[in-house]
């Protein structure tokens, strides 16, 4: 079970909106050096929705090349199409990812039943560890937890991304499930409570800008160094704030732009984001101790 902070790394755009994949191998050696303890990408962060078919592909195979088996890599291979899915799952498995991360299918608004028989059909088609990822606030379907616990049971489902920032329902979730489930926070605001209540680890937004503090959070909240922890979320907490007052991920990646990791740039209909933003986010970044 991987455990700790996992980034839900960004993908790096030139002006022309085109990969600018050089970046992107520099930030995966910059997490390896920062210590962080998983990559996941072409998450939501990493822009899934506006990179083409072929470009997701390519984003997890040079991932996974790039990485050489310092850092595990986790590929985002959700979709709305069960079939789409297995196809990006088929193609991370031969990429040699460690896992995929399957989202919720968006739009279209499948029932419980449909949610269910959609990750069964992918677990048992493609033979790749796959970590459900919840996020209503996006998909509008919401995986219930009655529905992971039927999918708990489904060999090659490993664990969750739950990004409800609901801690009853996480805190139901490690109640129920077998201890060898993995449950992460998806919500980084959130996430030393659900680790400090039993969960594993965090798939954050908030690792891109700051790997290090990340991680040693999640480390000292994994081993019940309480005060640590508690330390380190407090001089996080207006970052994990600031990077979501617009939509994720303009804000960490302007962020991202100030440590000169990576353009801001994204592609439509994702637009950067306002001046007022930048100056709440370069603020809070100030306060964590990143940049002067």
């Amino acid at each position: 079970m991987i455990t700790g902070s996992l980034v839900a790394i960004i993908t790096p755009m030139r002006e022309d909106g085109s990969l600018d994949l050089a970046r992107f191998r520099a930030l995966i050696d910059w997490h390896v050096a920062e210590g962080s303890d998983g990559i996941v990408v072409v998450g939501t962060t990493g822009e899934s929705p506006t990179v083409n078919f072929d470009e997701h592909k390519e984003l997890i195979r040079i991932a996974v090349s790039h990485a050489r088996g310092r850092i595990p890599v986790i590929a985002g291979t959700g979709g709305n199409s069960t079939a789409e899915a297995i196809e990006l799952t088929e193609s991370a498995k031969r990429a040699g990812a460690t896992a995929c991360l399957s989202v919720v299918p968006y739009y279209n608004k499948p029932t419980q039943e449909g949610l269910y028989r959609h990750f069964r059909k992918i677990a048992e088609t493609v033979d790749l560890p796959m970590v459900l990822y919840n996020v209503p606030g996006r998909t509008v379907a919401d995986l219930q937890n009655d529905t992971v616990l039927r999918l708990a049971q489904v060999p090659g489902i490993i664990g969750i991304k739950d990004a409800t920032a609901n801690l009853e329902r996480g805190t139901d979730l490690m109640r129920r499930l077998p201890r060898n489930f993995a449950i992460y926070s998806g919500d980084d605001a959130t996430a030393l409570a659900l680790i400090l209540l039993g969960g594993h680890g965090v798939i954050s937004v908030t690792a891109n800008v700051a790997p290090k503090p990340m991680q040693q959070m999640c480390a000292a909240a994994l081993v019940g160094d309480v005060k640590k922890a508690r330390d380190l979320n407090l001089r996080l907490l207006p970052l994990h704030q600031q990077l979501f007052i617009e939509t994720s991920p303009a804000p960490v990646k302007y962020g991202a732009e100030l440590l000169g990791q990576a353009s801001a740039k994204l592609r439509l209909p994702l637009v950067e984001c306002t001046e007022a933003t930048k100056k709440q986010v370069r603020d809070a970044m100030v306060h964590a101790g990143l940049i002067n």
